[in-house]
């Protein structure tokens, strides 16, 4: 029987430009609103594509990352806000889930499912766009659930 000591176990956190995801869902919400508009799988095909990059080689590998690196941090002033990559990486396996859910009934005809789960996809880009939700979801030690906790 192996005994792990805690001192030989590390966490390797993988920090990350906490400003590039919420880029990133700012372009999610203008694609996935578009592709809900024009009922198009073409669009959801390509999001698809950057939500699987984002699930399996992180979120710093995406396109939208790439674009956020390339033109939009070398214009930001201050101090660069760092976060753990794992909350964003969760978000775009959720994200590819129901981006699956949309191609496949977009490719089945079946337009409610299609229209749901870009619906749903959606909703969670937005808040992620406009309120970095994921971090505030994810966080053991929420200080958003620390600040509406105190005012009660």
């Amino acid at each position: 029987m192996a005994v792990l000591n805690q001192s030989s176990v590390t966490n390797k956190v993988n920090l990350i430009d906490a400003r590039g995801p919420r880029f990133s869902a700012v372009i999610t919400t203008l694609v996935l609103a578009a592709a809900l508009v024009t009922q198009s799988a073409a669009l959801i095909a390509i999001q698809l594509v950057v939500f699987a990059i984002g699930a399996f080689a992180g979120p710093a590998k995406t396109p939208y990352a790439f674009l956020f690196k390339k033109f939009v941090k070398p214009r930001l002033k201050g101090a660069v806000p760092t976060e753990d990559a794992r909350p964003p990486q969760f978000a775009q396996s959720v994200g590819l889930i129901f981006a699956v859910v949309a191609l496949a009934g977009s490719l089945l005809s079946i337009p409610a499912l299609f229209t749901v789960a870009v619906g749903f996809a959606l909703f969670a880009a937005f808040l992620n766009a406009a309120f970095h939700f994921y971090q505030y979801l994810l966080s053991s030690q929420s200080q958003w659930a620390l600040h509406y906790s105190q005012r009660f």
